[in-house]
């Protein structure tokens, strides 16, 4: 036993050996360490005061050779959870949701990190039409994560959701070129004022004669 304890004493010391700087936590976890390359390693804990009215915050998760890597947490300076995030090659990656002071789902967002290693890099891309198909994209790499999956707006109060918007690789899908306009479905479903219907069955039959019905020409 005394063997084995002193064989994880010197795997720690060899450990530390390779840190620069780092913090040991009150339940003696190793925080915020820089490699001797200077490169942040593990799970840092940042915290961030009040400044020019933006209101402070606390934020904590894993570093793999200076880049975010994984899922970051984002505290309100009262300790209430307002964020997470994942992160790929120090990118936003995957589904990030954001939360009030309530601990309310406000808003859901979804993203796709870039191989920083490539000047292009390739998505799969459904097909709307036909879901089971996918069609290769590449994507010139710009430094950061693309806008890339379906972004969810939310009633925090309700939970539900009040918008839905649609990215393909950074780009706002806003529907085909037959998709109908929201002018075009108002003047479809606008109803035609009590004076106007009665003066058409009046005149139903006689010379058409043109009428203003109250929609848009």
């Amino acid at each position: 036993m005394k063997l084995i304890i002193l064989f994880l004493l010197l795997l720690s010391l060899e450990s530390f050996a390779q840190l620069k700087d780092y913090t040991i936590s009150i339940k003696g976890d190793t925080l915020n360490a820089l490699d001797m390359k200077g490169q942040k390693q593990g799970k840092w804990v940042m915290r961030y005061e009040q400044m020019r009215g933006e209101p402070g915050y606390e934020e904590e998760g894993p570093y793999l050779d200076g880049k975010r890597e994984g899922a970051w947490r984002r505290y309100s300076l009262m300790g209430d959870l307002i964020a997470v995030e994942n992160y790929r090659w120090g990118n936003k990656d995957g589904i990030c949701q954001y939360f009030n002071g309530l601990g309310e789902l406000m808003r859901e967002e979804s993203w796709r990190a870039i191989n920083p290693d490539k000047l292009y890099d390739t998505l799969d891309v459904e097909d709307v039409d036909h879901p089971e198909n996918y069609r290769r994209v590449i994507v010139k790499n710009e430094g950061a994560g693309v806008k890339h999956g379906v972004w969810k707006f939310y009633d925090p109060a309700r939970g539900t959701i009040v918008k839905t918007e649609n990215y393909v690789v950074g780009k706002l899908e806003t529907g085909g070129k037959d998709a109908p306009t929201a002018a075009s479905k108002e003047k479809k479903t606008m109803a035609k004022p009590k004076e106007v219907l009665e003066f058409e069955k009046k005149n139903a039959g006689k010379k058409k004669i043109r009428v203003r019905d109250g929609g848009t020409m």
